[in-house]
């Protein structure tokens, strides 16, 4: 009988032999498809921003889908309509020469300078007025290129085709009050005074005192004071900003009397009929939404 032969098995080597293989337990996902969730979400995301940062074309005055002319109207070197209206006493007749720029929602019937003075002062003084729409308000047309500078020649052009003469007055009520300060930097040569009417003001214009423009800018309410930053520092969004409903948007936009004083809550009985000419403004507007965008980014610019 041959002797059989013993073979020696280590513990560690008999449970290497009996384990069973480690299952993983770790999901893995096909290659690349995380990178490519990434982009359909991040494509998603664009497609619904895109449209909605940016405001709906312009209906210009006088075209085929747009409001009818009804107001005389100058044309610019550029080929832009502006609509104008004219107060007081006749061009030839007036002592003082006086170009209004309208406020914030408004247009040229709002020249507060020729509606609230007197008859007697207006013949006595030889007064003329002519108030004009902004560019894209009432019906005048829209300039994409917009800038500073372009609102203060705007004016001298029309003072020209009007033949008011080599120098003439120049008024800016409410937001109308930016224009002005572009007219004394870019056309001092032709003015013969300026005014100012409650007018709002560029918390960010580097020539105000940095203490006074704090101050100032913090006394308005939260919601103001966003739509003015968001303006100032990411103005590609300001139209979204103040046509979303998820966030308050600017006070002035949505009509809040909140931002008015006790004497103004008790003027505005007087305005009733506001009411209805505000309704026929928006009729006739040629881009509101996009008059807001631009009007509100003008918080932005710098003289």
């Amino acid at each position: 009988m041959a002797a059989g032969v013993s073979r020696k098995i280590s513990a560690a080597s008999a449970r290497a032999h009996t384990r069973r293989p480690k299952q993983g337990t770790q999901f893995q996902l096909p290659s690349g498809i995380f990178k490519k969730t990434l982009v359909v979400i991040f494509m998603g995301i664009m497609a619904w921003a895109y449209p909605a940062v940016r405001p709906p074309p312009p209906r210009v005055c006088g075209s085929a889908d747009g409001p009818p002319v009804t107001a005389p109207r100058i044309k610019l070197s550029d080929g832009r309509y502006l609509a104008y209206k004219e107060y007081g006493v006749p061009r030839d007749r007036a002592k003082y020469k006086i170009v209004f720029v309208h406020g914030f929602d408004c247009c040229r019937h709002d020249a507060v300078v020729a509606t609230r003075l007197s008859p007697d002062i207006v013949e006595g003084l030889g007064v003329y007025v002519v108030s004009f729409d902004r560019p894209g308000y009432g019906q005048s047309d829209p300039n994409p290129k917009r800038t500073v500078k372009s609102m203060a020649l705007d004016i001298e052009e029309l003072a020209d085709q009007l033949g008011l003469g080599s120098k003439f007055y120049v008024s800016g009520f409410s937001m109308g009050g930016q224009v002005i300060w572009t007219c004394l930097k870019y056309i001092p040569h032709r003015l013969a005074g300026a005014m100012l009417v409650a007018p709002v003001v560029n918390y960010w214009w580097p020539c105000f005192p940095a203490n006074l423009s704090k101050e100032a800018y913090y006394q308005q309410f939260p919601r103001d004071r966003w739509a003015l930053g968001i303006a100032h520092y990411a103005p590609w969004l300001a139209y979204w900003w103040n046509t979303q409903k998820w966030f308050p948007s600017s006070s002035v936009i949505t009509h809040s009397s909140a931002v008015l004083s006790r004497q103004d809550l008790e003027l505005m009985p007087r305005l009733s009929s506001r009411k209805e000419y505000e309704v026929f403004i928006m009729k006739i507007q040629l881009l509101i939404f996009s008059l807001i965008w631009r009007n509100i980014r003008s918080s932005g610019c710098q003289l």
